[in-house]
């Protein structure tokens, strides 16, 4: 999870958004009231509900923003946002503690736990195979 977290506020407008997107190279910003979770703004949405209507830059983020948001919980599993994020078919999740913005899991981060926990399996594998081979060589 990323814990500093790119956010824009209900006072930016779209196209301070995309440069903020550009800035940082990232195609979803967290919309904050305070530390309050509000929204959300995907690059996507700046296209399909913004320039392709014929928005200025000058509109305000929540002509844009989705507020139907996907969150979870700091203490929910791995696993459990790997599910969440396939059912609902979305690349990032918002973490939220107690209606505040804790940080953001991209599907990204579950990929490289995974590659991790099966180099780790597989070198245990090979370890385990290594030492029996060893212990058998022994007799």
């Amino acid at each position: 999870m990323s814990k500093e977290s790119v956010t824009a506020t209900l006072q930016d407008n779209i196209y301070e958004l995309a440069v903020l997107m550009k800035k940082h190279d990232i195609g979803f910003v967290p919309i904050v009231d305070g530390k309050k979770l509000v929204g959300v703004v995907t690059d996507r949405d700046l296209v399909v509900r913004g320039y392709a209507e014929k928005h200025p830059g000058s509109t305000s983020v929540e002509q844009v923003m989705t507020t139907d948001i996907e969150t979870i919980s700091p203490e929910a599993s791995a696993d459990e946002a790997a599910k969440l994020m396939a059912s609902r078919k979305i690349r990032r999740l918002a973490v939220v503690d107690n209606g505040e913005l804790a940080g953001v899991l991209a599907i990204g981060d579950l990929a490289v736990r995974d590659i991790l926990s099966q180099e780790a399996e597989a070198a245990l594998s090979q370890i385990s195979e290594g030492a029996s081979e060893e212990h058998a060589f022994h007799h």
